[in-house]
């Protein structure tokens, strides 16, 4: 019986020195992944910014309407009787 425990204990030993392997090759892989996508982006802001800075300015909007006569605004009063003269009820 004690071989089969010793034999137990060794296989446990194994499958763990076995999952701490994987780990780290998985944490290497995932800061080697991090690394990459870090690069790319520092590239792509690079490119972003010089393509701005290239860019001409934009140009202020110009204006839509141009000032005139406001319109004189009637009472509520005056609207509901257009609205009856105009046949429609309350």
């Amino acid at each position: 019986m004690a071989e089969k425990s010793g034999k137990h204990e060794a296989n446990a030993q194994f499958a763990k020195m076995r999952r701490a392997q994987d780990a780290q090759k998985a944490t290497s892989e995932y800061e080697a992944a991090a690394a990459v996508l870090r690069a790319k982006t520092e590239q792509l802001r690079a490119l972003r910014l010089a393509r701005d800075a290239a860019a001409a300015p934009p140009q202020p909007a110009a204006a839509k309407r141009k000032p005139g006569k406001k319109v004189k605004s009637g009472s509520l009063s005056d609207w509901l009787d257009g609205q009856a003269k105009d046949g429609r009820s309350r």
